[in-house]
C-alpha cells in the first residue's frame, strides 16, 4: 500500500491524460451509439419500401411508416422553418403514424374476429408462439406510447419514440404473420387436424345461407364442440360468429281471408237509420287484417216507402185531397142496413 502512494506521489501529473483518454473513448461510444442507430433506421426504411412494393405488386394499397430522414437537417435549413411549418410537420408526421398503426391492428382484428382464419392460422392466436408473443409486446407498447390526437404538441424524443414503436410493431406483424402461414397446423396432433378439418367444414354449412335455421344452429354448436380446448377464441370472435350464423329470415306474408257474413233475416227487422240503410243497430266494428283482402257483401236496397196513390182501374178509396204522393184523409161510404 505504501509502494501505491509512493507511485500516486510521483506520478500525479498522469491524471490529465488519462482524463484525456477516457473522454476520447467516450465519444467513440457515442459515435458508435449514432451509427448503430443510424444503421437501424436504415434498415426499417429498406423494410418499409420492401413491403410498400411487396403491396403494390399485389394491388393492395398499404401506408408505410414515416421514418425520419437518414441525415439530420442542416442548421441553416432548420432555422429556415417556422414555428408553423414546424408544427406542420409534426401532424403530418403523426397522421402518417397513426395511419400505419390503424393499419396493422386492422389486419390483427381480421385474425382476432374471423374464426375461419383462425383455424386456418392458429398461431396468430396462441400468445405461446415466440412470434406472436412479440408481437402483441410490441403492440402494447405502441398503443402505450400513442398520443391522443395528430394535433397533440410532443417532445422530439417522444415523437421519435412512438415512430419506433410503431415501426418495431409493423416488422413484428410481418414476421409474425409469415410464421404463421407457415406453420399453419403443424404443431397440432393428426387426431386434432381432423377435428380442425371438421370444425372448418361444419363452420361453412354455419355461415351458408341456403340451410335452414337449423341446420346453422347445428353446425354451430358442433365447431364450438370442435373446437374446445383446441383454440382460444375471444368473445368478440364468437359473436360475430353469431351474428353471421343467426341470418335474418325474410317477412312473412299471411294469405288469412276475412269474409264479412252476410246479414240474417233478424238485422233485417231492425229499423232503418238516419240513413235508410237496414242492419244491426249497435254491432261492433270488426278490425280488419291489414294485408289480407276483405270479402264485403253488397249493401241491401232501402225499402220504398208504401205509396197513398191507389192503383190503376180501382175507384175507391178515394183520397178526399191529396197532391200526388202525398197522404190524405180517406172516407168510407157506410153500409147500407
Amino acid at each position: 500500500m505504501q509502494a501505491f502512494w509512493e507511485f500516486a506521489g510521483n506520478f500525479w501529473w498522469l491524471v490529465f491524460p488519462l482524463m484525456g483518454v477516457l473522454g476520447m473513448v467516450g465519444n467513440a461510444w457515442e459515435r458508435g451509439a449514432r451509427m448503430r442507430h443510424k444503421r437501424r433506421l436504415e434498415v426499417m426504411h429498406a423494410k418499409a419500401e420492401l413491403k410498400a412494393a411487396q403491396a403494390a405488386a399485389r394491388g393492395k394499397a398499404v401506408p408505410a411508416a414515416s421514418l425520419p430522414p437518414i441525415t439530420a437537417p442542416t442548421a441553416t435549413a432548420a432555422s429556415s422553418q417556422g414555428a408553423s411549418a414546424s408544427r406542420e410537420t409534426q401532424v403530418t408526421q403523426l397522421e402518417r403514424l397513426f395511419a400505419t398503426h390503424d393499419a396493422v391492428t386492422a389486419r390483427w382484428l381480421e385474425y382476432e374476429l374471423d374464426v375461419a382464419k383462425i383455424i386456418a392460422f392458429p398461431a396468430m392466436s396462441d400468445g405461446r408462439q415466440p412470434l406472436t408473443a412479440a408481437f402483441l409486446r410490441a403492440k402494447r407498447i405502441a398503443d402505450g406510447l400513442r398520443p391522443a390526437s395528430a394535433k397533440a404538441r410532443l417532445p422530439k424524443e417522444q415523437l421519435a419514440e412512438y415512430r419506433n414503436a410503431v415501426a418495431d410493431f409493423e416488422v413484428a406483424f410481418d414476421v409474425a404473420e409469415r410464421d404463421a402461414r407457415r406453420l399453419r397446423d403443424s404443431t397440432f396432433t393428426d387426431d386434432e387436424r381432423k377435428r380442425l378439418d371438421t370444425a372448418k367444414k361444419l363452420l361453412t354449412v354455419a355461415i351458408d345461407e341456403a340451410a335452414t335455421p337449423a341446420e346453422r344452429q347445428l353446425a354451430y354448436r358442433r365447431v364450438r364442440e370442435e373446437l374446445d380446448g383446441l383454440l382460444s377464441i375471444s368473445d368478440e370472435a364468437i359473436e360475430v360468429l353469431e351474428k353471421k350464423v343467426m341470418l335474418e329470415l325474410g317477412p312473412v306474408t299471411s294469405s288469412t281471408t276475412v269474409t264479412v257474413p252476410t246479414p240474417t233475416p233478424d238485422a233485417a227487422d231492425a229499423s232503418p237509420g238516419a240513413s235508410g240503410r237496414v242492419g244491426p243497430a249497435a254491432a261492433p266494428p270488426r278490425a280488419e287484417a291489414p294485408a289480407a283482402p276483405e270479402l264485403i257483401a253488397d249493401p241491401l236496397p232501402a225499402p220504398k216507402r208504401p205509396s197513398t196513390t191507389p192503383p190503376p182501374g180501382a175507384t175507391w178509396p178515394v183520397p178526399s185531397r191529396g197532391n200526388g204522393d202525398a197522404p190524405g184523409r180517406v172516407t168510407h161510404p157506410k153500409p147500407h142496413r
